[in-house]
Formats: C-alpha cells, structure tokens, sequence
C-alpha cells in the first residue's frame, strides 16, 4: 500500500468525481464515473446494485482511478490524480456510504439514495498501490 500524499487526500475528499476504470472479460477497459471518499488509506464507493464494473472487479481487483483537479500548472495545465491499486468488494453498507458522500456530491441535508428501504449493496475499498497524473502527488 502506498500512503496517499496530503494534496491527493484533499482531492479525493472533495466533490471531484471518480473516473473508475476496470477490465473487462475480454481486457478492454470499462470506464465509469463514480463518488469517492476515503476511510482510512482506503478509496471507497458504493453501489447499490449489480453492474458489470462489480463483476469485473470481483474477476480482476487491479483498477485505475483517475480525478480531475481545479486547479493548472505553471504551464496551464488542469491538474489531475491517478491512482492505481487493488479492490475488494464487501457485501453491506452501500446506502450508509452513498449518504454519506450525496453531503458532499449533491449538498449537505440531501437524503440519498432517494428510495423508501433501499437494498443494502456493496461497498469497494481501494487500496492505492502507487500515484500518477499532473500535481503534486506525480511520482508518489
């Protein structure tokens, strides 16, 4: 596990989305945009039902992360995080999570997900294996 460096903390803790990219059966990569947060040095996100970035997931736990930042470099550039690692998938929790980030992602007082005993889920934790892009945490 490589320890996630303060700049790339903030970012993964702000309302950036995560552009989550998976492999699929066949080695294509699957590109889906997804909320983020941290507990601990783990990434997180939630997922309240079956989707093909799961399965592949479950198949092959190598994934690349990658946020946009706000901010430019000195040659006008927009700053952006990538991080590779491992997931792992737990069964549980996902509503809890998705609340939790939709304070965040939509606004504080937000009620998320917006159903009546939504299904519980899963929640993918992401442990960072090293950091990439254009920012401070290149080369992390």
């Amino acid at each position: 596990m490589a320890p996630i460096p303060p700049e790339a903390r903030a970012l993964l803790e702000s309302d950036a989305l995560g552009h989550l990219v998976t492999l699929n059966p066949d080695g294509s990569p699957q590109v889906t945009c997804i909320w983020i947060g941290l507990e601990g040095d783990e990434i997180v996100a939630g997922h309240l039902f079956p989707q093909q970035k799961l399965r592949n997931m479950e198949r092959d736990p190598r994934v690349t992360i990658s946020v946009e930042a706000k901010e430019t470099n000195d040659m006008g550039l927009r700053q952006y995080l990538v991080v590779h690692g491992q997931a792992r998938i737990t069964d549980g929790g996902a509503p809890e999570l998705l609340q939790e980030l939709a304070q965040t992602y939509i606004g504080p007082g937000t009620t998320f997900p917006p159903m009546p005993d939504p299904p519980p889920g899963r929640v993918t934790r992401i442990t960072p294996e090293r950091f990439g892009g254009v920012g401070p945490w290149a080369g992390s």
